[in-house]
């Protein structure tokens, strides 16, 4: 019985090939590999292609915007390490680069699907889990960024994922009383190392690192904490030679990256309105601002403009507040396109994105007034992600992480609906 239940929480093949085949057709067919060349090639990548540039070029980690302007930690270090070693093998800039990072991308992207059968099977039923899979797996907002964006949000979704999935494991959801591995020392490591690459992929959802980690320990014993300590040394690991590298350039203590400062003044310093319009640095190579970023060194330039958006703000409490509600607007209904040339377009993209969130949510609060097992760790997952995004800056990408759980809430709401019974006469 242990082994049946523990097959029927994995997906058919058929769903990831399915994705697979679907995402690597669409980058071929429709020629999504063919970057334009606009401000020497700035959308293939922008700040990871130019640091992966500078790599196999020879001016090692640096050069996020134009020309030679030094070191950087700009943006983690996970993708534009892979995106030179397709520079390396496939040339920089080429059409085949982007078509092999593209594909690596719809990769990660199908490997969602069967992270999502098992999740949802676990947590719900299997008739939720395919039809979750399927839609992650068909439905073409799930597969857009795999297939028209250079950047890392596939593989941060798919690494999200796979940590829910091994949150769901050491807690043993949906296995009932039959014996089986649990917290053991291998899963709360491999939790360490994911949650590792994660660090080095998009920091910003290590936000939700305590809140997953204290909901495992919830379930075991007390031996689990020392395995947990053991994921914190893996962890620390897998992210301590980008912090060693951070200090040694810049004789300063980098986490992960250096851009906070950067990114809260463009989004909350004056005319901001909630969501960029624009670079944060302009992408002209004799530009005051961008020699001044040169000439300061990433560091100082950072932390000025840090310190120029708190006088801004504190002098404008009124002001932040408005952009930061607008920001929670945005993140859960859409941001705008300044150059939608059709406002009916833009309306449908935003009931397209909005209607996701709100079926989201609504299958949230089903799932804790039901007490579905993992609730709980869902509801931390859509209340923590976000805070970053809140406060500093916001996009429509930066939700991607959360559509798993989103496609799978969606269905369970759907499926849960019943018609209503008419009163006997």
């Amino acid at each position: 019985m242990h082994d049946e239940a523990r097959r029927s929480f994995r997906a058919p093949r058929s769903i990831f090939w399915t994705a697979l085949v679907l995402r690597i057709l669409t980058i071929t067919v429709a020629h999504t590999y063919r970057v334009r060349v606009f401000q020497d090639h700035f959308q293939f990548g922008w700040e990871m292609g130019r640091v992966a540039r500078a790599l196999v070029t020879g001016y090692g980690y640096a050069d996020p915007f134009v020309g030679h302007t030094g070191p950087t930690a700009w943006v983690p270090p996970l993708y534009p390490l892979l995106m030179a070693g397709v520079f390396k093998i496939a040339g920089v800039y080429t059409a085949l680069s982007a078509w092999i990072l593209l594909a690596m991308n719809s990769v990660f992207s199908a490997a969602i699907a069967p992270a999502i059968y098992e999740i949802a099977a676990r947590c719900y039923s299997r008739r939720v889990a395919m039809w979750a899979a399927w839609l992650w797996a068909l439905y073409p907002a799930a597969l857009q960024y795999a297939v028209h964006w250079i950047w890392e949000m596939s593989l941060t979704a798919m690494l999200f994922s796979f940590v829910l999935v091994l949150a769901l494991r050491m807690r043993r959801i949906g296995e009932g009383a039959d014996p089986g591995q649990g917290q053991t020392w291998a899963r709360w490591a491999l939790f360490g190392f994911l949650w590792g690459l994660m660090a080095l992929s998009n920091s910003s959802l290590l936000l939700f690192l305590p809140a997953c980690g204290l909901w495992i320990l919830a379930g075991g014993q007390k031996s689990s904490v020392a395995r947990a300590g053991l994921a914190v040394v893996i962890f620390l690991a897998v992210i301590g030679p980008w912090i060693w590298r951070n200090w040694r350039v810049f004789h300063a203590f980098v986490p992960l990256r250096s851009n906070l400062g950067a990114e809260f003044y463009a989004g909350s310093g004056p005319g901001s309105n909630g969501f960029p319009f624009v670079a944060t640095l302009p992408i002209v190579e004799r530009d005051p601002e961008v020699l001044r970023y040169k000439q300061m060194g990433e560091m100082a330039w950072v932390r000025e403009q840090g310190a120029k958006a708190r006088v801004y703000i504190a002098a404008n409490p009124a002001h932040y507040a408005l952009i930061t509600l607008n920001r929670i607007y945005f993140y859960w209904v859409s941001v705008p396109h300044p150059d939608q040339r059709s406002r009916g377009g833009d309306l449908v993209r935003e009931l397209n994105y909005c209607f996701l969130s709100v079926t989201g949510w609504l299958g949230l609060l089903l799932s804790v007034r039901n007490r579905v097992l993992g609730a709980w760790l869902f509801a931390w997952a859509f209340l923590l992600l976000p805070l970053t995004y809140y406060f500093v800056t916001v996009n429509a990408r930066f939700r991607h992480s959360l559509e798993p759980l989103i496609a799978i809430l969606t269905v369970y709401l759907f499926q849960s609906a019943r018609p209503r019974r008419r009163e006997a006469a």
